[in-house]
């Protein structure tokens, strides 16, 4: 239903009827006929499309053609009297058909009996089926739909919309009438049953209108929200024309041409989505997303991908839809149902007022007087928690006037600084700042925050757009403000309540990621805004570079984390030096942790957690000492080794059997594990008896959020054990996070990996951890036996991301070894794959942190070659690399 002055015109060269009659005529077998003319007009409308006709012409034209056919269809029959009636309902009741539309009809009976139609009732709906029509149909009496649209309010939505294709029109009238509001779903109950039914809708959909793969039909912001307002709007009016919806007060021209114009870019997609699927298909999958992009006459630019320009202008029509649909709403239920009410009115000031729990404007032209109550509104919502939402007639307001934010506006002195006011309001900030953005105002007052909205990457990592992902790093931040998921973010939570300036991380959180889309690296673009903001709102010098400086480096901590080896004593002294001070120390680490949250909710999990906290204490414990007292390793490992010997005494060890075997490991051993974990390790290995491999599984206990499972494996050290223990693992369903493999001077490994589970969860089950033990025992116990690498099934998202490989080999003369980074796509085996690869290229491995982020990895090893030296040489790195990026690239 579109709710506009457009006027459909029947299109006689795409159905000719009269043509069409005469040639049934000529021929015995109706059917070959009929299934022709299908086939025809498929390909002309298909071909119209293609050529860039008005998609409403076509989607009206398409139901214009099969009313024809219907009718003549209808006229082969023999249906005695004019006691039934062929009814088009839902959106071919509205005249729309898109491709592989249902085709939903009604044979609507005059009287209860239809013995004397079942004949030709049987007839006509084969014949329909014969001809290649996929038709939802339903046979009631008046008496049918007036029970049952009482009883359902799907059944009285669907025949509220409703056609005569062939039979008495007075059969329609009747029905009309007998579920008119008069009788049954006043408007009220109607409005309200089908918010209730939004509301369900909308969370199935998580309440977004931003997913990955969304549901155009029925996702926040799709055409089911469209369809929303038109059938309040019936239900409540009537039938209605373009003059009588703005004349009615529901909408205005402005309003009207959004929804207009959203719908018509959703119905092209729709229509492009059924023409290249060959089916009904409403879910913007990967799989189309790239070749609606390219129907759409979108390329690939320096800066965007055309699969991404396209999913932005998607996302805007969408938000801007999802906008509408709650205004109208509002606006329906607030002004139009509930205008009788007598609710209580609460001034704050000359401009505003609290009535029902919303602000509202005192008056109409407030904006227009004073432009900056544009900004104040937020403000004052923020100091009065008590407050709601807004009024709807004020949203309409603030849409209307938002065109006053502009540059001079922006200079203006007065609003910086309600601005700013507002973000040291000590309010709940974000939750103004996702409503600011939510009708448009934030844009606007923030042009390059404008730009961003709607963005977003085409990658399974990032699954939100930039404005949509900042937004929530926002409220991430807002929770731990208030102390929610006290568990999960204890330290977050600690350290935010400590920081001087919380605007500062307002602001940062703002522009971190706004430089995206732009080309270049998008830290620095967007320090550099971030740096503009500050100086034009009249930020000291200090904070300033504060806020310049988290954008810039907001990567800094969760690369460090998840890519660099923290054990290493010189990693922490370089992460120290560039964090310079405890204070930015701090606002890192929160911004950081709200980062990964609000990226991908599955991305924080305990290993994150775990790792992110050592490397904040490591760092804190360096910037107390003080930065010129670098860490001696030898004083390390002194007092890492007295710590575990002191704990390996106190449960009976002897401490010539431990120094004995503490021979065989090495220093760098006691670098890279905490003296508990050495003693575990030790008594584990002093206790073993038998000649199978000992595998040791540790997990966190039952009130720890952060860490991983813990598998630590001795055993002969041989080829291809790291690849065997990689799919053995795989096998398992587990993950590995975090790999340290180290070999005794005696050749026995020292190898420990981290484990999590499908759901990025360490394995705590006693009897789970004990099958893992048991499986790998078996697995491991006879390198003969290790098993081939699994090839298992790559999931759908995966095939429709082409990441390219890149190996990146540097050196780390302080620690002896070469550091390789591999971003690759993320595939089944891979870890084992690679460490193959290994294994055929003579390589050590010594460590490894694993990173998956969506559809690639971000992986790095820590290798020498079988002797532990550092692979320096230049023709065994481009034999590494070759080897890897062969295998990989699959």
């Amino acid at each position: 239903m579109l709710l506009h002055h457009y006027r459909f015109q029947p299109d006689e060269s795409l159905f000719d009827v009269a043509a069409f009659r005469a040639e049934l005529a000529r021929e015995r077998q109706p059917i070959p006929a009929f299934k022709h003319a299908l086939a025809t007009l498929h390909e002309r409308l298909d071909a119209r499309f293609r050529q860039g006709s008005d998609i409403r012409d076509l989607v009206h034209g398409r139901a214009w053609c099969l009313d024809r056919l219907l009718e003549v269809a209808w006229e082969r029959f023999d249906w005695h009297d004019d006691g039934i009636a062929l009814l088009a309902v839902g959106g071919y009741g509205r005249g729309e058909l898109h491709p592989y539309s249902d085709i939903d009809l009604l044979l609507l009976l005059e009287h209860d009996d239809d013995t004397p139609y079942r004949e030709a009732l049987t007839g006509f709906i084969t014949f329909l089926w014969d001809i290649g029509l996929e038709i939802g149909q339903s046979v009631r009496s008046l008496n049918d739909c007036e029970r049952e649209a009482r009883a359902d309010i799907t059944v009285i939505t669907n025949l509220l919309e409703t056609r005569t294709l062939a039979g008495p029109e007075r059969l329609r009238g009747a029905m009309r009438e007998r579920l008119s509001a008069r009788h049954m779903w006043s408007s009220a109950a109607f409005f309200e049953g089908k918010w209730q039914e939004q509301i369900t809708r909308h969370y199935k959909h998580n309440n977004s209108e931003y997913h990955l793969e969304p549901n155009i039909k029925s996702a926040p912001g799709g055409l089911r929200d469209i369809q929303m307002i038109g059938w309040v709007a019936k239900r409540h009016f009537g039938p209605l024309r373009y003059e009588d919806v703005v004349a009615q007060g529901f909408m205005n021209d402005a309003e009207l041409r959004i929804l207009s114009q959203g719908q018509a870019f959703l119905w092209q997609v729709r229509y492009a989505l059924h023409m290249l699927t060959g089916r009904a298909e409403d879910r913007l999958l990967f799989d189309h997303q790239r070749a609606l992009a390219a129907l759409f006459g979108y390329v690939d630019t320096r800066e965007r991908l055309a699969v991404e320009q396209f999913m932005k202008a998607y996302y805007r029509h969408v938000t801007a839809l999802a906008g509408l649909n709650d205004m109208l709403l509002q606006h329906f239920d607030e002004v139009i149902l509930r205008a009788g009410e007598a609710l209580e009115v609460k001034p704050i000031n000359p401009r505003f007022e609290i009535k029902g729990g919303y602000i509202q404007l005192r008056h109409p032209n407030v904006f227009v007087r004073r432009p900056g109550a544009l900004l104040e509104l937020f403000l004052v919502m923020a100091q009065h928690p008590e407050i709601e939402g807004v009024r709807a007639d004020t949203i309409r307001q603030i849409r209307d006037h938002r065109h006053l934010i502009d540059d001079a506006f922006r200079q203006d002195l007065r609003h910086q600084s309600l601005f700013m006011e507002l973000l040291r309001s000590g309010g709940d900030v974000p939750t103004q700042l996702t409503r600011m953005n939510r009708y448009g105002v934030l844009g606007k007052y923030l042009p390059e925050f404008g730009e961003a909205v709607g963005l977003m990457q085409h990658d399974l990592f990032h699954i939100y757009t930039v404005d949509a992902h900042t937004l929530r790093l926002l409220s991430f931040l807002q929770r731990f403000r208030e102390a929610r998921d006290s568990d999960e973010y204890s330290v977050a939570i600690e350290v935010i309540q400590k920081l001087p300036k919380l605007e500062l991380l307002w602001i940062a959180g703002l522009y971190h990621d706004i430089g995206k889309g732009r080309g270049g690296d998008h830290s620095q673009l967007g320090a550099v805004d971030a740096a503009d903001f500050a100086t034009r709102h009249d930020l000291s010098p200090w904070d300033t570079r504060l806020v310049a400086w988290l954008v810039e480096h907001h990567l800094l901590m969760s690369k460090t984390a998840q890519k660099r080896d923290i054990s290493d004593p010189d990693v922490i002294h370089a992460f120290a030096r560039t964090v310079r001070d405890e204070v930015h120390l701090d606002y890192l680490y929160v911004l950081t942790v709200a980062d990964i949250s609000a990226t991908n909710p599955s991305l924080w999990n305990g290993w994150r957690a775990s790792l992110m906290r050592q490397l904040y204490t490591e760092t804190r414990r360096v910037l107390r000492r003080g930065l010129d007292n670098t860490i001696d390793r030898q004083d390390w490992v002194s007092e890492t080794r007295e710590e575990a010997l002191g704990l390996l005494r106190a449960i009976g060890a002897y401490s010539e059997r431990v120094e004995a075997l503490w021979q065989t490991f090495g220093e760098d051993y006691f670098l890279q594990y905490t003296a508990s974990e050495i003693a575990w390790q030790t008594q584990g290995i002093l206790a073993h008896q038998t000649p199978l491999p000992l595998i040791l599984v540790s997990a966190p206990s039952a009130d720890m959020t952060e860490g991983g499972t813990k598998i630590f494996i001795h055993t002969r050290s041989v080829d291809d054990l790291f690849a065997a223990t990689a799919a053995a693992m795989e096998q398992l369903g587990l993950s590995i996070h975090d790999a340290r493999i180290a070999t005794s001077s005696d050749d026995w490994t020292l190898n420990t990996f981290i484990l999590l589970d499908d759901d990025g969860d360490a394995i705590r089950d006693p009897a789970r951890l004990e099958e893992v033990r048991r499986y790998l025992v078996e697995e491991l116990d006879d390198p003969d036996d290790y098993p081939q690498i699994v090839s298992r099934h790559t999931p759908r998202q995966l095939k429709h991301f082409k990441v390219p490989i890149e190996v990146i080999i540097e050196q780390d003369p302080a620690n002896e070894r070469t550091s390789l980074e591999l971003i690759a796509p993320d595939r089944p085996g891979l870890l084992a794959r690679v460490g193959r690869i290994f294994m055929e290229q003579n390589i050590a491995l010594s460590a490894a942190k694993i990173a998956t982020l969506g559809e690639r990895v971000e992986d790095v090893f820590f290798i020498t070659d079988k002797q532990g030296r550092p692979l320096t040489d230049p023709d065994a790195q481009r034999r590494l690399r070759e080897r890897l990026c062969e295998a990989l690239d699959v």
